[in-house]
């Protein structure tokens, strides 16, 4: 058996690379092509019929994407424009969820304010849970005293709470909505850094992964050939479950002062601003920022929920 064959035997993703090699055809390439779409649409089908109540809330989270991303075109007035002569209304046909202490459209700011949010949160996630995911890669790769160094790194960061670990690099940086981006991002690199590192050390132990290396594979490919892909269900659970972390941190950041300054729209600014309205904050001022707050909050962790169960082999069984 060639060295080829044995790889393809201890790997089948070698073998599915060696059957897209050079020598397949424009036809058979034009035949796969189409099949993308409909692989995607039976995933979210088996998806929506194993956990249906994390597929509603998967439709909810996309809406509020699309709002987000759609924020200038849906939105109905500027969320920066001050009328005063309708400071503090209640919701009316006019404004249908009221005005703040300035006059400003409620409804418009709590659309921008999902545009600003998810930005940040969304940011935030991808950057420190791809460089956790890194730092997990290198240390259940290479082990000994790297790994036990970043271990004990890890551990002092996990020792600050979340929100005090954000608060505390958020004062020290400067207001900005970089600085808020980074401060979350820092807070997520343990978890990420942790949960990555426990798949790298049993699948650097699997039988493709021996056979790559006895076939004189280098570190750099072993890691980001053979065993990085193994790590990618984990890291989209990841992904998706912290980023209803990130919108209350964001949120808190925000309502705290330390966070994107005003006037920008955010959600927890909004929520800090109805402090300024009076000694009794007028409850339209309160209840629909933290409205969206908990509906994106509870969409993205239930979501969160369905596709851990989907990718997670111990529990895919039990939906």
């Amino acid at each position: 058996m060639s060295a080829t064959d044995l790889a393809a035997a201890a790997n089948p993703a070698v073998a599915a690379a060696a059957a897209a090699a050079p020598g397949t055809t424009a036809g058979a390439a034009s035949a796969i092509a189409p099949s993308v779409p409909r692989r995607i649409g039976r995933t979210l089908r088996s998806f929506a019929r194993r956990s249906p109540l994390s597929a509603f809330w998967g439709v909810v989270a996309a809406a509020i994407l699309i709002m987000a991303v759609a924020a200038p075109l849906i939105a109905p007035s500027d969320p920066l424009m001050a009328n005063f002569r309708q400071m503090s209304k209640p919701p009316s046909e006019l404004n249908a969820f009221g005005t703040d202490q300035v006059g400003r459209d409620v409804l418009s700011r709590v659309i921008h304010g999902s545009q600003t949010s998810l930005v940040v949160a969304i940011s935030a996630v991808l950057l420190g849970t791809t460089l956790g995911a890194l730092w997990g890669l290198a240390c259940g790769f290479f082990g000994g005293r790297f790994d036990l160094v970043s271990q004990r790194i890890i551990e002092f960061m996990q020792s600050f709470p979340d929100l005090i670990l954000a608060m505390a690099i958020a004062m020290a940086l400067g207001a900005g909505t970089g600085t808020v981006i980074v401060a979350i991002a820092i807070t997520r690199i343990p978890f990420g850094g942790r949960v990555i590192r426990s798949v790298v050390l049993s699948v650097r132990e699997m039988p493709f992964v021996e056979a790559a290396r006895g076939l004189g594979a280098s570190n750099s490919r072993l890691m980001f050939r053979h065993i990085l892909p193994q790590c990618m269900a984990p890291y989209l659970i990841l992904a998706t479950t912290h980023l209803g972390v990130a919108i209350i941190i964001e949120a808190s950041l925000g309502f705290l002062g330390v966070g994107i300054p005003p006037p920008t729209p955010t959600w927890g600014n909004m929520l800090a601003d109805s402090l300024n309205a009076g000694l009794v904050p007028p409850w339209w001022l309160v209840l629909f920022p933290g409205l969206a707050i908990t509906v994106t909050v509870l969409a993205f962790n239930l979501l969160g929920d369905g596709v851990r169960d989907m990718l997670d082999p111990r529990l895919r069984g039990s939906v």
